[in-house]
């Protein structure tokens, strides 16, 4: 059961083409509850970070002068969450940045809570992260548990975590297996090599 003990997982770059990382929140999830297993960094890119992108998540080049390199927190990150499943709102970008970083990094499947939440609510106006977080009322929860808002990593994640178990708790556990699979992104790429 893919969703039973899952990691959830989001960054934040630097507005670079590619982005950089400049910020990676983890979080432990155990039968859709947090295992109080958390990680954060901050992560000093090689190039600054964009203007347009610190208005979005606030961060600047001064917050992270001091921050570890990539390369530097890599065994951690992969020594949490290598072999396991991950979690991530479009979490295409999470695997296409932590990958790009860390290339021997091998999540086992990546649960992607927009494709969740597209399937299991259909017809809603918007599924971004901040809008589906308004619309089931999980925004406030993310921020009391974070002490921060939207695009900060570690608020994400927590916002990730709590849209996950509001979308899988009301089914039972065929209805979760079968659902996850169907948001496993790594799985529909695998079936495609078949």
């Amino acid at each position: 059961m893919m969703w039973e003990k899952a990691w959830v997982v989001d960054v934040e770059g630097n507005g670079a083409t590619p982005p950089e990382i400049v910020e990676i929140a983890l979080m432990e999830l155990v039968d859709l509850q947090p295992s109080g297993r958390t990680f954060h960094w901050l992560v000093k890119p090689e190039k600054p970070i964009s203007a347009a992108v610190t208005r979005i998540h606030g961060l600047t080049d001064s917050d992270v002068e001091n921050a570890p390199s990539i390369d530097d927190i890599a065994e951690d990150i992969v020594r949490w969450t290598d072999g396991t499943v991950i979690i991530g709102h479009n979490a295409r970008v999470e695997l296409d940045a932590i990958g790009r970083s860390i290339p021997e990094w091998k999540p086992t499947a990546a649960i992607d809570t927009l494709k969740l939440a597209r399937a299991l609510r259909p017809g809603l106006d918007s599924y971004s992260l901040e809008n589906l977080g308004a619309a089931f009322d999980l925004t406030a929860e993310a921020a009391r548990q974070t002490g921060l808002k939207h695009h900060s990593a570690q608020f994400d994640v927590a916002l990730t975590a709590l849209l996950f178990a509001f979308l899988l708790a009301p089914l039972d556990r065929e209805g979760r297996d079968v659902r996850s699979r169907e948001a496993d992104i790594l799985f529909k790429a695998q079936e495609s090599f078949l």
